[in-house]
């Protein structure tokens, strides 16, 4: 289901592809499917390093990649994107904020029409830079938060991270910042919290977020004790069919609406269509763009900014894009009753699950994709792993400024972050 959130200010007007304006009659679903000459939004990965060891993290993120896009790079990064009038970024990570340079592109976005919507698990948003983030139009901040409570949060996210979440969110709130969002991945232990969440969002001014759990990056090694059990996916959408025009739910949960059938409680709002290499893309830290954030492995490698012409060149010619383009075969799947509601489910959950990609979604409402689980499957390994490999304790104070790229710079000995003149500038 691809709804398209926006910043809290419209900074440009959504890219439409030349092919789009020639058959501006019909479903948008059919439009999409073409793909455009621009994403409507992309998912930018500024950095691998993060304070967290979140055991769901879809980038496998901790450490910083020495060979992460200079300042200069990612500014032409941006001179593309208005170019190309792409409507707003989705900047993520790793932690992006710690970035030494985060809000000089921030800013340098948001000068050049680019809307900026960040993910962050609240560690800089203190008093002083929730007050500089409320002063600003173009920018929108999410705060993860996967449990209602420390106790589910902090299982999945580290010791503190809830506190830590809630005091950013109390920093936006008191500074005026409106519509901050409360971004939540749905396990099998929070699904049961919807409105705690709900009401958490509304104490804080906030609106909730909720997104998919995908078995990529870590996600792939905790899948099977996190995703929501079958019984959980319908207690969902009920209530996202009772809530949802209040909650915010990005591309995550199209498979969901295969509910809508046999249930009497209709469909869910949003546009129910993967948008990978379509609407939407990753670029990672080192300039790489997937077809899907959810989707980082070289078989969705669609080529490399800095070193195949650019991101327009990537996304408006490259070989997997064009592929992606294309009708694609949903095998069995077109024969069922609710293939039209759910288009066969989620490529990235199929793909990091074992299962063909013209074959059900492996948490199909209708039960097909339990089958498959059930039977042999080879599950790919993910190409690109930036944990640190040792569990943390969350720190309580920012990384020291010698090197704001390592999260573990001054609490560790230089040999043990891995931290060198050569890897930090």
């Amino acid at each position: 289901m691809t709804t398209i959130e926006r910043p809290r200010a419209q900074s440009t007007t959504p890219a439409v592809g030349r092919r789009e304006r020639a058959h501006s009659v019909g479903r948008l679903v059919d439009q999409f499917e073409k793909g455009l000459d621009a994403p409507i939004c992309l998912t930018w990965e500024l950095t691998y390093a993060c304070n967290l060891s979140c055991v769901h993290c879809l980038s496998s993120s901790g450490k910083r990649d020495p060979r992460e896009l200079s300042t200069e790079q990612c500014k032409a990064i941006i001179d593309e994107l208005q170019r190309m009038q792409v409507f707003y970024v989705n900047i993520g990570g790793g932690e992006p904020t710690v970035r030494p340079d985060f809000w000089e592109l921030v800013d340098y976005a948001t000068s050049h029409q680019v809307g900026v919507k960040f993910s962050t698990n609240g560690l800089r948003i203190n008093a002083e830079v929730a007050q500089r983030l409320a002063a600003s139009d173009y920018v929108d901040v999410q705060i993860s938060l996967d449990g209602a409570t420390a106790e589910v949060n902090d299982a999945v996210r580290g010791a503190g991270s809830f506190d830590m979440a809630v005091r950013a969110l109390e920093n936006l709130r008191d500074a005026g910042f409106k519509d901050a969002k409360i971004s939540v991945v749905m396990t099998r232990h929070n699904v049961d919290q919807l409105d705690e969440f709900k009401a958490l969002a509304d104490r804080y001014n906030a609106t909730l977020r909720i997104t998919r759990l995908r078995p990529s990056g870590r996600g792939a090694d905790v899948w099977d004790d996190l995703h929501p059990r079958p019984e959980q996916q319908r207690a969902l959408y009920e209530w996202l069919v009772a809530h949802g025009d209040r909650v915010l739910t990005g591309d995550s949960f199209f498979h969901l609406s295969a509910f809508s059938g046999d249930s009497g409680g209709g469909a869910l709002p949003g546009l129910n269509l993967c948008g990978a290499g379509r609407v939407v893309c990753l670029i990672d830290p080192v300039g790489d763009v997937y077809a899907c954030p959810f989707a980082i492995h070289e078989n969705f490698l669609a080529g490399n900014i800095v070193s195949d012409g650019g991101f327009q060149e990537i996304w408006q010619r490259s070989d997997l894009f064009t592929e992606l383009r294309e009708p694609q075969s949903a095998g069995a799947c077109t024969k069922c009753n609710h293939f039209d509601a759910c288009r066969g489910g989620c490529m990235a959950a199929k793909f990091f699950t074992g299962l063909p990609l013209d074959g059900p979604d492996p948490e199909c409402v209708q039960g097909f994709g339990e089958q498959l689980l059930a039977g042999e499957r080879s599950k790919p390994t993910a190409n690109k792993d930036h944990s640190r490999g040792v569990p943390l304790t969350l720190m309580t104070r920012p990384p020291s400024r010698d090197c704001d790229e390592n999260p573990l710079a001054g609490f560790m000995p230089t040999a043990a972050t891995g931290c060198s003149s050569t890897s930090c500038s």
